[in-house]
This record gives C-alpha cells, structure tokens and sequence, in this order.
C-alpha cells in the first residue's frame, strides 16, 4: 500500500443548508471563522474545518453527522448553552454531555438543516482523538 503524497493536509466534507444564510449566521455564532464566503461559505474547525454549501436534501441532512473533537468540553457546552440557539435560529436545544456506550462524552447540537454535531471530549493517550 502506497502513503498519500505529500502536501495532503485537509480533508473538508460539503455540509448542506436548507437556508444557507441562516446557517452561517448560525456556524458564526458557535464561534467557527469564516474564511469564504462565496458559492460555498468555507469554515475553519481547529486544524480541520467544513465547506457549507446551499443545497437542501432533508434526507441527506438528517442523517448528516459531524464530529468536533475537543480538550475542555465543559466550556464548550457553557458557550452552547449560552447561546439560545433555539430562540435564535428555531433548532433542538443542544444536549448536555453525557458518557456514550462507545467511551466518547458528547454533547450534541442541531444545525438549522438536521445536520447533527457530535461535540466530543478528547481523551488523553487515545491518538483518534
């Protein structure tokens, strides 16, 4: 099996948004930074980050699932609840973190689209995370 040449650094998946406006207002307000906003809006996430792009397929985004892994999570989940992301963008209140079965804590929260974000605590010595 061959490495992948180098120069690869970034892997982005296309996020879809029903209302393409009201989902970068709404990635602008978790705090993610802007770095196109054309045809497509490009964020950044950390090291990594998502292209949105105006398309609208309600099967696609409810069943489009994004991970963000982070160290603190606790201050993540102040910073999402005080946000109101449902009084200000008409989404499911986000839910508090809590252990899964498979190891991870997560907190989750809802796109304006169904795009469903798994906000997870990075554990130390775990290199997936």
């Amino acid at each position: 099996m061959s490495a992948i040449p180098s120069g690869t650094e970034l892997c982005r998946p296309f996020v879809p948004a029903r209302d393409f406006g009201l989902s970068k207002r709404f990635y602008e307000a978790l705090g993610f930074e802007k770095l196109l906003d054309a045809d497509v809006a490009i964020f950044a996430a950390g090291s990594g980050g998502f292209i949105l792009q105006p398309f609208d397929n309600e099967e696609l985004a409810e069943n489009f699932m994004m991970q963000l892994m982070v160290d603190d999570l606790d201050a993540w989940w102040e910073h999402l609840a005080s946000l109101d992301l449902p009084g200000c963008f008409g989404v499911q209140p986000p839910r508090a973190p809590a252990m899964q079965p498979w190891g991870l804590r997560i907190a989750y929260v809802i796109d304006p689209s169904g795009v469903l974000w798994h906000v997870a605590q990075r554990r130390a010595g775990a290199v997936q995370d």
